[in-house]
């Protein structure tokens, strides 16, 4: 059996492991601690061996710029796609898609297989384009996010400047990116894995062995899928997902991009699923507003978590079949079918809604005409 084919078979058995755990661990807090044990343990040792790893030289510095223009290119096109799936985008779930679809989460949809499939140089890279989404998700989100729930421009200007001054604090203090700034300081002045404490380089390399069961064990705890809307958000996530194969087939058809390998970390990086921290900021107006009894809401909480539950699964499908075949997604024609595939199967659910709504509207005005032609009928009667 095929190398690749088998370490997938043993991450999907992973996964299935967690989704029969999940009568044993319950979805609230035994979960979110597994969640925190990977983005505070696992994937920082993982990225910080990572870095020790690999030269580290000024191009890197390229990645963040370019993801957070790939996150604000992803932002723009939003609208377009939920109104093409009959969302409102002025409405509570349009504004809540419009947070979470642009953003992306790695650490627990991409990470892994990177790592597995492509090796530390390449996680490295995709650690470092991951600060760009991080200042996005954090900062650049949580502004919108105020700027929908704040009518006026000139609110609470003091309570704004303390909000943002903590959101630096968490950027600047999040375990992941701690150990990517020490990784980076070290790596300037020559410090490499080998170099350090072998009680420390072995702490680490152990921790970051752990990284992938977990990770994997944790999808298939957290996935659910809800009945209510689910071919819709089903249909939001494939249209995000063949734009996004689209605009990287474009990026590297201009830039005459023949590396394999990054073309393979550039795909399964923008593939990742809808990150959590837009949530964070969804969940925390919301509170907001109940506790003021706000009728008008900003924000649809329950229709941000359905696809947020619905995002990782289909990412890591995605990117464990990308991967799993090898190179044949590093060439742009493979890129184009694929990205033509997902967006023909995304617009199933936008033609058949149509259809039925307009069949349901010539029923109506069917049932109209008749009723004014009898009403007629019996006045000449």
């Amino acid at each position: 059996m095929d190398g690749a084919l088998e370490k997938s078979i043993s991450f999907i058995l992973f996964i299935i492991i967690g989704i029969i755990l999940k009568k044993k661990i319950s979805t609230g807090d035994e979960t979110n601690g597994l969640k925190s044990l990977i983005l505070t343990l696992a994937l920082p040792a993982t990225i910080f061996i990572a870095l020790l790893k690999v030269k580290v030289d000024g191009n890197l510095i390229l990645y963040p710029i370019l993801t957070l223009g790939f996150n604000v290119i992803l932002f723009a096109i939003t609208p377009v796609l939920l109104k093409f799936i009959g969302v409102d985008i002025h409405s509570a779930k349009g504004r809540s898609a419009k947070l979470l679809i642009p953003s992306l989460a790695p650490g627990l949809s991409c990470f892994p297989f990177i790592l597995e499939f492509l090796g530390d140089d390449a996680l490295a890279k995709t650690a470092m384009a991951d600060l760009g989404n991080k200042f996005f998700v954090l900062f650049l989100l949580y502004l919108v996010a105020l700027k929908w729930h704040y009518k006026n421009a000139d609110f609470e200007a003091n309570s704004l400047k303390s909000k943002l001054k903590m959101l630096f604090k968490t950027l600047l203090y999040e375990p992941v990116n701690m150990f990517i700034i020490v990784a980076l300081v070290l790596v300037s002045f020559g410090i490499t894995i080998d170099k350090l404490p072998n009680f420390l380089s072995i702490t680490l390399t152990r921790l970051s062995f752990i990284m992938t069961p977990l990770v994997l064990i944790f999808i298939g705890l957290a996935v659910k899928i809800k009945k209510q809307q689910f071919f819709q958000i089903l249909s939001l996530l494939l249209l995000r997902a063949s734009f996004t194969l689209f605009l990287i087939a474009g990026i590297i058809f201009f830039v005459d991009l023949t590396i394999q390998k990054d073309i393979l970390v550039m795909i399964a990086f923008t593939l990742s699923s809808a990150s959590f921290w837009p949530f964070a900021h969804i969940s925390a107006i919301h509170f907001k507003e109940k506790k003021e009894n706000t009728e008008d809401r900003t924000f649809d909480p329950n229709f941000a978590l359905s696809i947020l539950a619905l995002s990782l699964p289909i990412s890591v499908l995605l990117i464990l079949g990308i991967l799993t075949a090898g190179n044949t997604f590093a060439e742009i024609n493979s890129i184009l079918i694929l990205g033509g595939i997902l967006f023909l199967v995304g617009i199933i659910f936008p033609i058949i809604s149509k259809i039925k709504k307009n069949l349901t509207f010539t029923s109506k005005k069917d049932k109209s005409i008749i009723k004014e032609n009898n009403i007629q009928f019996m006045t000449d009667k």
